[in-house]
């Protein structure tokens, strides 16, 4: 229990802007082992962001009403995700539409990943993913604040857990050198595949609550389905996966529940 407590604070230092510092940072510790531990946690991390998202969104929404107040709470909830996680996996979408939509060369295309600069595949890859993100929880929000507060979390959940099937299934072909990411991509052990389970089991049984079977069936399978695509994307174009891959990945499952939630709704 303790161990696990430290992995997920380390998760928690690692995937978001929350300060864990001072005292609280020698007691948890690092090593490359524990961060790849912790990357069984990062669904634990789709809670913290999405709940955030969920009150900000609720919040906002109560202050406007009409469709132009859901777009704002829309906006402003992806704002505070944003902030929280500092962009974390928006820049591996960003990052993932430059290198893939620069160069049709894996070297290439790999080196493009790795610049910091953001090119014009990765600026529209952001504008159109995030104005879909916000146009579909427009959307849900028709349905009523908790419809659409539930959506929030446990597509913030769900898609955290797809990436970590990509860590399982497909090498690593980033650049192991600079990478942060390097010792999370390694492997990752069946105990914590099954311990991220036990994070995303909640959030289904949430949506299962205010959604019915169908429609949660349809989100899952939408984030399956979303996360083979980038699996199968990766390995015919790179050969394996990168960091950034799995930021673009966590992107693009999110959307893909939003919209079979949405398209149900």
């Amino acid at each position: 229990m303790k161990n696990g407590v430290r992995h997920f604070l380390l998760a928690l230092q690692f995937f978001t802007r929350v300060p864990v510092t001072g005292p609280l940072a020698e007691w948890v510790g690092f090593s490359p082992q524990m961060l790849r531990a912790s990357a069984a946690h990062l669904p634990g991390i789709g809670w913290l962001a999405g709940c955030v998202a969920a009150l900000v969104f609720a919040g906002v929404a109560m202050g406007l009403p009409g469709v132009g107040g859901a777009l704002a709470a829309a906006v402003l909830s992806t704002v505070a995700t944003v902030m929280l996680t500092g962009a974390f996996h928006e820049d591996g979408l960003a990052d993932v539409a430059d290198g893939l939509g620069g160069s049709a060369s894996r070297e290439r295309a790999l080196e493009i990943m790795k610049d910091s600069r953001i090119g014009a595949f990765g600026t529209v890859a952001l504008v159109l993913a995030l104005g879909l993100k916000c146009a579909l929880l427009a959307v849900l929000a028709g349905r009523g604040l908790e419809t659409v507060a539930v959506a929030i979390v446990g597509a913030h959940v769900l898609s955290r857990l797809m990436p970590l099937f990509l860590i399982r299934w497909l090498p690593y072909v980033g650049d192991s050198g600079a990478s942060k990411a390097k010792p999370l991509a390694d492997a990752i052990s069946r105990g914590a595949l099954a311990i991220a389970v036990v994070w995303t089991v909640p959030a289904v049984a949430l949506l299962l609550h205010v959604y019915g079977a169908v429609n949660v069936g349809a989100a899952v399978l939408a984030a399956a389905l979303a996360a083979g695509w980038m699996a199968r994307l990766f390995l015919r174009r790179l050969q394996g996966f990168t960091g950034d891959g799995l930021g673009a990945t966590q992107q693009v499952c999110e959307l893909a529940i939003y919209l079979a939630l949405a398209w149900h709704a």
